[in-house]
């Protein structure tokens, strides 16, 4: 990382300073945030000149990558986080029947959902310095037939135990995709197109989340929850085929943008494009990453988007499992595959947040950047929170009232859509945040984001239940919303102060290691 500031005065060579004596370097908060996402394009920077990063006349960088080069590799990605998202609700569908066939308890069966989202958050610390180190392509082509052998163990087997472990199992492979997605975008995408990308990953996830009951609820209703598992290694074995054809590196090393076009070799062909040591990185170390991973909670921006996008993701799980036991009952007495209907809803909500969450970000951002004569805060991105951090609360108070008063399924359903709105935005806008804030340790930065969603999503789904029911359904929902609206407040700490806490962090942690000045 090329640490070097317009700003910092440089320190005069050791021969000219060894009878001198030099005063302790004084923090300048201007120049230390360029090392953490301030941007500042001079009035000459026009063309290549005007992009950040700034890349190189390689036509292997992956910058310089054509638009279907970078769609295909991107969407290779995002079809895996569907396919990871969707399979988590299929044991939620299929609990009672799980319970009569395996004759467990409740609280077992939900051990096979909390112990995947578990899962799938707790594996990013395995798989992000594997990534780092190895590359993004073999750690994806790693994953995937983890994930086939999970699904195929999960529907072969007859016991409970080993259904628990291939359970988990296919939640740590689901992590894998978690893990590279940020690290991918910065390596893919300009500054100026992270927020539109980015939400693409973020629709893909809520596409899973929503239309996956939808999928499982009418093969569990028309077939069987073993033949929903069947499908998944299906579809996972079919994408790995085509990520063996078409996923390729997006590691790119040594950037140089000085370098003339004649230094660089031809394009790389498409049997080179296949190989699996492109992205093999000589100076990480699986251990320093790892250390990386754990240290950057103590960055603010890193941790409060962390605990903003657990509850709002654990808080929809609950009102899956409130909408399963609730529907099934009088006095509405559905079957399973309204279930799968319903979650339409939340999916048209997500649909919503698209350009709420994600190009709006961009033009906020491009045009506040103009405004202050070509200086970029990543801070700016973080007024368009102000819409989905209203609209998403307040689909949690309209679902519990409504489901509490037993009123027609569509007033519910209007909750769950403005629910599924708030999720997808503020998830996307706190995530690219935090991506133009530490750009070089995006990957590391959303170890922290996935383990803490796992850790609430996973203690939410096996507590509450009881917690709804303990509290009455009222009263638990307008307490989520009451910390889902005191999080979203904190967004006011970064508005006005975000550059001082970012500029504070460049002397420690990873920032301070990579090679801060």
């Amino acid at each position: 990382m090329d640490f070097v500031s317009i700003r910092r005065t440089p320190e005069p060579p050791a021969f000219a300073t060894k009878d001198i004596k030099i005063e302790r370097r004084v923090y300048d908060v201007d120049a230390d945030s360029e090392l953490v996402g301030t941007i500042v394009m001079g009035s000459m920077d026009t063309g290549r000149r005007a992009l950040r990063p700034q890349p190189s006349m390689d036509w292997n960088d992956p910058l310089n990558w054509s638009d279907w080069q970078k769609c295909r590799t991107y969407l290779i990605i995002c079809l895996f986080s569907f396919l990871a998202a969707a399979n988590t609700s299929k044991f939620v569908l299929a609990a009672s029947l799980l319970e009569k066939e395996l004759d467990q308890s409740p609280m077992a069966i939900g051990f096979l959902t909390s112990f995947k989202i578990l899962a799938s958050g707790i594996g990013n610390i395995f798989w992000v310095p594997v990534m780092r180190v190895i590359g993004k392509r073999p750690a994806l082509l790693l994953a995937l037939p983890i994930f086939v052998a999970a699904n195929v163990w999960s529907a072969k087997t007859h016991h409970f135990n080993q259904l628990l472990a291939s359970s988990v199992l296919s939640g740590f492979a689901s992590a894998a995709t978690e893990a590279s997605v940020m690290a991918v975008v910065t390596d893919l995408y300009f500054v100026h197109e992270r927020g539109a990308k980015l939400m693409i990953f973020h629709f893909a996830l809520s596409g899973g989340v929503f239309l996956g009951p939808l999928v499982n609820a009418y093969i569990i209703e028309y077939s069987t929850w073993r033949v929903a598992c069947e499908s998944y290694a299906i579809a996972a074995g079919v994408l790995w085929v085509i990520a063996v054809l078409f996923f390729q590196e997006t590691t790119y090393h040594n950037r140089d943008v000085y370098a003339p076009v004649s230094s660089y070799g031809s394009r790389t062909t498409f049997a080179g494009r296949l190989s699996l040591v492109k992205g093999y990185d000589e100076h990480r170390n699986i251990v320093h990453v790892f250390c990386d991973c754990i240290s950057i909670v103590s960055y603010p921006s890193v941790l409060w988007t962390s605990v903003l996008v657990g509850p709002f993701s654990a808080w929809n799980i609950v009102i899956q499992l409130i909408s399963y036991k609730t529907f099934t009952e009088p006095p509405y007495n559905y079957e399973t595959p309204f279930l799968g209907l319903f979650a339409i809803s939340g999916f048209v909500g997500s649909i919503l947040a698209i350009p709420a969450g994600g190009k709006l970000i961009d033009n906020l951002s491009n045009r506040f950047t103009t405004s202050h004569h070509g200086t970029r805060e990543p801070e700016y991105r973080l007024y368009a929170l102000i819409i989905p951090a209203v609209i998403g609360p307040a689909g949690v108070v309209l679902f519990g009232l409504t489901i509490a008063d037993k009123r027609p399924w569509i007033q519910p359903a209007i909750g769950y859509a403005m629910q599924g709105f708030g999720l997808t935005a503020i998830s996307n806008i706190a995530v690219t945040y935090v991506v133009d804030t530490y750009v070089e340790h995006a990957a590391e930065a959303f170890t922290v984001v996935f383990v803490l969603r796992g850790v609430i999503g996973a203690v939410v789904v096996l507590y509450g239940d009881n917690w709804v029911r303990i509290a009455g359904e009222k009263q638990a929902f307008g307490q989520m919303v009451g910390v889902q609206y005191f999080l979203c407040l904190c967004v006011v700490v970064f508005l006005l102060w975000g550059k001082n806490i970012r500029a504070f962090t460049v002397r420690y942690g990873p920032v301070r290691r990579a090679g801060y000045p």
